[in-house]
């Protein structure tokens, strides 16, 4: 079956436990994963930091905008934080089970949140570029998913509930937080694509009347993951550009990164402060 887990994955899963056991570092309570051009600093490290592909069995593949970096922080003693500088996507030639590797390793590890960032395609005028969205619910359209295959039972169900992928609670916080940052934090659809060309204009128009708000290549597949085994989710969503068709510009992952630079201070503040919140944590 094509895109269905292996044994041999799943063994490779439980190898890396044992790896990261073997280093010393701790098991991490949350785990953090950035976006394109959104690897901000989060404060001082405890440990790391560590090429992502030490933890790999797999080969890893640059892209521009994700240092592909892992360190742990400890915003508070009582809640240590992985924090992944860089994904992984699809496009990029991963399987499923390769995409979500460093969500199920935290997962493994005893990560109970997960938050991450991402830089979307904002698919009309209402998200302009430059806002930030928490992310209220999505549509996997990438034609993938982790769950395909014989996974291990105590992972979680084989049908797991997807009612609130993106925890509500977690999303009032953040807002919340936001508005003490002065920060206007919309909230919307993803819709996740498998790239790496961006929308035609007849997609854009599309994803818009299937009601999206956002869309992107990344996230989906990790969240389903995620919320597999257990994890809350928390995504925040930086609109790069808008989609082709609602603007006449042609679009470029340059574009992306530099969205991502003017966002930075923004980002940062925003999931420093969360970091250490009380409430992120049950």
């Amino acid at each position: 079956m094509p895109h269905a887990v292996t044994p041999d994955q799943i063994r490779s899963l439980d190898d890396a436990v044992t790896a990261w056991d073997d280093r010393g570092w701790p098991r991490p309570a949350v785990a953090v994963v950035s976006g394109s051009g959104l690897a901000v600093d989060l404060g001082p490290t405890t440990h790391g930091p560590l090429p992502l592909a030490q933890l790999l069995p797999f080969p890893i593949h640059a892209v521009t905008g994700h240092p592909h970096r892992v360190e742990m922080l400890a915003p508070r003693p009582d809640r240590p934080v992985v924090y992944f500088r860089g994904r992984l996507h699809s496009y990029q030639g991963y399987d499923a089970f390769e995409t979500v590797f460093p969500v199920r390793l935290a997962a493994r590890l005893g990560a109970r949140v997960l938050v991450m960032t991402n830089a979307a395609g904002g698919l009309t005028t209402a998200r302009p570029p430059g806002s930030l969205n928490l992310i209220e619910d999505h549509l996997n359209l990438t034609g993938l998913n982790p769950l395909r295959g014989d996974l291990p039972e105590d992972w979680g169900p084989r049908f797991p509930d997807m009612g609130n992928a993106y925890d509500p609670e977690l999303r009032a916080l953040a807002a919340t937080l936001g508005r003490k940052l002065g920060l206007d934090l919309g909230a919307g659809v993803y819709a996740g694509l498998a790239g790496p060309s961006y929308e035609t204009p007849a997609e854009v128009r599309m994803l818009a009347g299937l009601g999206a708000h956002l869309a992107g290549m990344s996230t989906v597949l990790e969240v389903i993951a995620a919320r597999h085994m257990g994890l809350r989710c928390l995504v925040l969503s930086l609109v790069s550009n808008l989609g082709a068709g609602v603007v006449e510009e042609s679009l470029s992952h340059d574009e992306v990164l530099e969205a991502g630079r003017q966002a930075a201070g923004s980002v940062r503040r925003l999931l420093e402060v969360l970091l250490e919140a009380d409430g992120l944590v049950p």
